[in-house]
This record gives C-alpha cells, sequence and structure tokens, in this order.
C-alpha cells in the first residue's frame, strides 16, 4: 500500500530564502555587474572567497548578486578530484528524522539545483527519486513524515508489498516499510559545481586557481598570502576550504572539525539489462538498524554505486592514500548479496576514496572568526551537506553583507556549538 503527502503549505517554507529566480533576475543581475565595474575600478574586491567547493561556490554566487565584487579561489580547480564536492553523484533528498531544519534547506535548495542543472551540457541534476527502507518503523521514519506533512514536502510511504511490486530488483527480505520521496534525486557533483563556477565568471564574478597560505596571527586581518608571495587584499574573507578548513586554522578547528576517510564502489550492471539504470531504479538508502547503506541507480554509464554511510577513520586531504581497501569491497558486496543479489558477483568498474568533513554532531559551520570581524568560516559539510549548498550559500552570503536578520542567525551553524568529541546526530 501506498500513503501519500502532498504539499500543502508553500508558504512555510520561507527558512533560508526564496528560490534562486528571485536573486538573478534581469533587472537585480544588471545593477550589480554595473556596481561591480565600479568597484573593479577601485582595486580590491568586496569579497574573496577561498575554496571553490559546493559551499564557497554557491556563496561567492550569491554575494555576487548582492551587487558584490568576489574573487572565488581554489589552489586546484573547482570540484577537483581531491575536493569533497568532487567525483560523481550526491544524493539529494529531505527526510531527515525530526530535523525540519535541514529538510527545509534541502528543499528550498532543489529549486536552484534545476535552476543549475538547465543551465548545464548535460544534467546536474538526475529525478530519480529516493527511496529509504527500513526494517521496523523506527521513529526517524514517523518524525520524517511528520516533517514532511508540516512543511508541505511530496512524501509516500509504502510497505512491502507496495515495495516488492514497485522494485522487483531488490530483494525486501527483512524490510517492513520505506519512505519515497519523489521529484528527488542524484546531484552530479563535479559537474554542478563546474558549472555553477562557469556561471559565475559569466555573470561577472573572478575566479583564479591559487594556493593560499593559512593566515599568521594578527590584530587585523587585510589580506590573504598566495603561495607564491602575492598578497590579496579585500574587504572581507570566507574559508570554505572543506577537509583542509582544520589544517588552515589549526589552533581553532584543528580539534572541532574532522576529516574521515570515505570509500564508494561502482559495480557494472548487466549489460542490456535496463533494471538498474535511473528510469527503473531510485536513490536509495538502507536504514539498516542505524548503520546504513546507501547508493544510485546506474547513473550515465558509470556503474551502479553503493557506500557504507559510516565514518571513517581520520584522513589528511593532502596526504592521504586515496585507494579503496579490498575490505571495503567486500563490506559492500556482502550487502548487496542480501539486497541486490544480482548485482552481488558483478565486475568493480571503479572506486573512490574522498572524505568527510565533519562537525561534532553534523550540523554545519557559518559563523564569524572569533577574532576578525571580516573573516568567515563556512565547512563541515559532515557527508551530507552536498545538496544544500544553495541554502547555505545564499544564508552565508546574507550574513556577510548583514541583510539576514538578527532573528534569523541559525545558532547551530556557531562556532560556539562546535565541540571536540564527535556524536552524530544529524543523519
Amino acid at each position: 500500500m501506498t500513503h501519500e503527502f502532498s504539499p500543502t503549505r508553500r508558504g512555510a517554507l520561507t527558512g533560508m530564502a526564496a528560490a534562486v529566480g528571485a536573486s538573478v533576475a534581469p533587472s537585480t543581475a544588471l545593477a550589480g555587474r554595473q556596481r561591480q565595474t565600479a568597484r573593479r575600478a577601485a582595486g580590491s574586491p568586496d569579497v574573496l572567497v577561498v575554496g571553490a567547493g559546493v559551499f564557497g561556490a554557491w556563496t561567492a554566487w550569491h554575494l555576487l548578486h548582492l551587487g558584490k565584487r568576489v574573487l572565488l579561489v581554489d589552489a586546484w580547480d573547482p570540484a577537483h578530484s581531491r575536493a569533497s564536492s568532487g567525483g560523481e553523484s550526491r544524493m539529494h533528498r529531505t527526510a531527515y528524522g525530526p530535523d525540519a531544519l535541514y529538510s527545509r534547506s534541502a528543499w528550498e535548495s532543489l529549486a536552484d539545483w534545476r535552476w543549475l542543472s538547465a543551465r548545464a551540457g548535460l544534467p546536474v541534476f538526475h529525478p530519480t527519486g529516493v527511496l529509504f527502507m527500513s526494517s521496523r518503523v523506527e521513529p526517524y521514519f514517523t518524525q520524517s513524515q511528520q516533517v514532511h506533512r508540516a512543511l508541505g514536502i511530496p512524501l509516500q510511504v509504502l510497505d512491502r508489498q507496495g515495495l516488492q511490486a514497485r522494485y522487483p530488483m531488490i530483494d525486501f527480505a527483512g524490510i517492513e516499510v520505506a519512505l519515497f520521496e519523489p521529484g528527488r534525486g542524484a546531484l552530479m557533483a563535479r559537474r554542478g559545481v563546474e558549472t555553477l563556477v562557469a556561471q559565475f565568471v559569466a555573470a561577472g564574478g573572478e575566479y583564479r586557481r591559487l594556493a593560499i597560505r593559512p593566515p599568521a596571527t594578527a590584530e587585523k586581518f587585510e589580506a590573504v598570502v598566495a603561495a607564491a608571495g602575492e598578497r590579496l587584499h579585500a574587504g572581507q574573507f570566507v574559508f570554505a576550504c572543506g577537509p583542509w578548513l582544520p589544517k588552515v586554522f589549526p589552533d581553532l578547528l584543528g580539534e572541532r572539525i574532522f576529516p574521515t576517510r570515505q570509500e564508494a564502489f561502482f559495480i557494472s550492471t548487466p549489460p542490456g539489462d535496463s533494471r538498474f539504470g535511473p528510469a527503473s531504479l531510485p536513490g536509495w538508502a538502507d536504514f539498516n538498524g542505524g548503520d546504513v547503506y546507501y547508493g544510485f541507480p546506474d547513473l550515465e554509464g558509470r556503474g551502479f554505486k553503493i557506500a557504507h554511510d559510516r565514518h571513517g577513520p581520520a584522513f589528511d586531504p593532502d596526504s592521504g592514500d586515496r585507494i579503496a581497501s579490498a575490505g571495503g569491497l567486500q563490506d559492500v558486496r556482502a550487502f548487496m548479496r542480501r539486497r541486490f543479489p544480482d548485482l552481488a558477483g558483478r565486475p568493480l568498474n571503479e572506486s573512490r576514496v574522498c572524505q568527510y568533513e565533519n562537525s561534532s554532531n553534523g550540523d554545519f559551520l557559518i559563523d564569524r572568526h572569533p577574532s576578525w570581524q571580516n573573516v568567515w568560516l563556512l565547512g563541515a559539510g559532515s557527508g551530507h551537506g552536498f545538496k544544500h549548498g544553495p541554502a547555505v550559500g545564499r544564508y552565508a552570503a546574507r550574513r556577510i553583507t548583514g541583510t539576514l536578520p538578527t532573528a534569523d542567525i541559525e545558532p547551530r551553524f556557531s562556532l560556539a556549538s562546535k565541540q571536540t568529541q564527535q556524536h552524530r546526530s544529524v543523519i
């Protein structure tokens, strides 16, 4: 059986801001470019953003459309292979148990991702839908239903009979219930960030490939220094450095953000078999008593993606080994024998080692540096942040420009809320 909740209160979705279309209206964009031209003649940018991952790129984009002259820099290229925003697919879901903050943020971000996808040569967003299954009716599932109903976000509840009829390629033995999120799906990570940075440059922003030295202790922060010695001045600075953020500010964040090693595997599907393609199989996750496995259909011929969503060992993004382990592959194959038996023995197409950059509990960091009023810290995506990029960038841009009402400042994003012991609570 299927039970469905439909949108009833779109007006409730006012959390971080309206969809991107309102912020990029032609008249606003034109006025912003005119202001940028005047500032460019004056010299330094209004804001310098360090890090062209999903958080940094969306923040730069929204700052640009608030009329700021913005310089975006990265040591490599946008969403490069070492970045947490690199690689292939990321889940776009809105189920977060009782956590309406992240359900709302993900839902509001979807319009931005669709807007970006329409401007890319190939899709940035694949609307496969997302299936989240469980062996029992967990509080997480009933709370997700309550939040979606309150926010007016579409959500379907499927029992085992409905699941078996809809997805015969999955073995639902032991599964009692699932949530299906129609219209959500897969974001193509590297392509999405590259497309966004290209849009940012075309709209008047500036991007440079430039490595930045960690800031030195000083009473005032007036410039960042490039590895080659060049000094770059700006009115304000945003550090959105992903897993490098604790290395840039070791005394402040070295014990508050925890980069961990994560492995993902892409398995070959049978030739000519469309059961595991995006037209038949959604993005999926198995709650598995809290020990979550997740994956995607065979998107764009890369293979069926599967990963174990547990925080791996501590990882250095500069020197860490990026070869997937034999044990990791054995682990996901064992799960596939139980849930996707027709794929369990199929060849491995490729694998990827990336990193999460976790806060103590999974909340993001979007806050001012405690010593420098013109420096902002942006990070701790914690393995679930990519989908929220548009809403995070919009919120950060409004904080940086002083246009976010004090009442809308989210204490969960504060530096003060970040602890030194990991206790994951955002799932």
